[in-house]
């Protein structure tokens, strides 16, 4: 006896494609946050810099375990927030 076929015929809902949107900006953030943490440690930056960069290398994965959980609206608002946060602060504490 098979398993019935689970695929969908015409792809997948908007709600999945926007859950896999924010994923990977998520991810795509988390990834230039990392180089720029990179850069910041090679440079012998303050230890906030350090700090507000490894929060946000945090924030990006608690977006994306939101975005797996369907709460996308929540992680692309704490998205736009945290990186937000992280560009006002880097640039306050390197002034």
């Amino acid at each position: 006896m098979s398993a019935p076929d689970q695929t969908d015929p015409h792809g997948p809902t908007p709600a999945a494609r926007a859950r896999r949107a924010r994923i990977a900006a998520a991810g795509l953030l988390m990834a230039a946050a990392a180089v720029v943490l990179a850069l910041r440690l090679a440079s012998r930056s303050s230890v906030l810099v350090v700090g507000v960069y490894g929060l946000l290398l945090i924030l990006c994965g608690v977006v994306i375990e939101l975005s797996r959980r369907g709460r996308t609206r929540l992680g692309t608002w704490l998205l736009a927030a945290g990186l937000a946060a992280a560009l006002v602060m880097d640039g306050v504490v390197l002034s």
